[in-house]
């Protein structure tokens, strides 16, 4: 049986399990003090390499909000489970120009290309810079911000997804009732791994649909991508050699856009290899 349960302050908390990745975003104030406050309500805005961008959202009269409005750069931070005491003495409301980090074990060192600090301790850091500010009528401020730098602890770098998720041991946060408990567990307590195989008739999966003639070698790499934007790959492709002349897609072309996309041979060498041993 269902039954449907009434939308009401606070439902995405306390009426929706929603888990969110916790992080901490500093800011600096117009005079350049630090602020530093946990934030879950991310996730990614265009996920292209060219132009990558994270959307945020924040109470209007959050110190974190009102730098931001002012300064334009802040710090996503994502802290490692070990933390989640510091990242809960952040949430406190300390007055303005305050600097939550001197009351936790947090340590601050310069940020690569933007202002406000990085904090040592956090494996996954986002330096961003916002590039549209939304003031949602009565409600929450929406920050599109432009990835200016990515930055890890050097040894995840090239580690696999898996060892990376087990290294950073994130935490998630899963909504609270009264407004003071907060529940948390983390992204690699328990890790499953499922693999995508591919449906029937997998060259037309995703809706694809080719335009003009590819040569088998083109083919065959076209097959490697994800299903999800096989589609994508497909348009902007043949897009690609058609403003070229090209009648036919070749191998070639194929790897020269995707270059161009940011794919590189080794990225695309990552899809190959899992296509080959699925």
């Amino acid at each position: 049986m269902k039954k449907e349960a009434k939308i009401r302050p606070f439902w995405y908390s306390d009426v929706w399990l929603f888990p969110k990745l916790i992080t901490i975003v500093t800011s600096l104030d117009k005079d350049g003090k630090v602020n530093a406050a946990p934030y879950s309500h991310i996730m990614q805005y265009d996920v292209m390499t060219k132009n990558p961008r994270m959307i945020i959202g924040f109470r209007q009269d959050s110190h974190t909000f009102q730098n931001i409005c002012a300064t334009k750069e802040f710090v996503v931070n994502c802290p490692t489970a070990d933390y989640l005491d510091d990242m809960m003495e952040t949430a406190r409301f300390y007055p303005e120009g305050v600097n939550e980090l001197d009351h936790t074990r947090f340590t601050m060192i310069p940020s690569l290309h933007v202002k406000p600090p990085t904090i040592e301790q956090c494996p996954q850091i986002a330096e961003c810079v916002a590039e549209e500010i939304v003031r949602l009528d009565k409600s929450s401020g929406i920050v599109i911000a432009q990835i200016k730098a990515l930055v890890f602890d050097e040894e995840l770098i090239e580690m696999g997804r898996e060892d990376r998720i087990r290294k950073m041991n994130l935490p998630i946060g899963l909504g609270d009732e009264d407004r003071q408990d907060y529940f948390h567990t983390t992204i690699g307590g328990h890790l499953s791994v499922h693999q995508l195989g591919e449906a029937p008739g997998s060259t037309r999966g995703s809706e694809v649909r080719l335009s003009m003639a590819w040569d088998a070698d083109a083919l065959q790499s076209l097959m490697t991508i994800p299903p999800m934007v096989r589609k994508m790959v497909t348009d902007q492709t043949e897009e690609y050699c058609k403003s070229r002349g090209d009648d036919k897609v070749t191998k070639a072309r194929m790897d020269a856009h995707a270059v161009e996309q940011g794919m590189t041979p080794e990225l695309m060498e990552r899809f190959q290899k899992k296509k080959k041993t699925a």
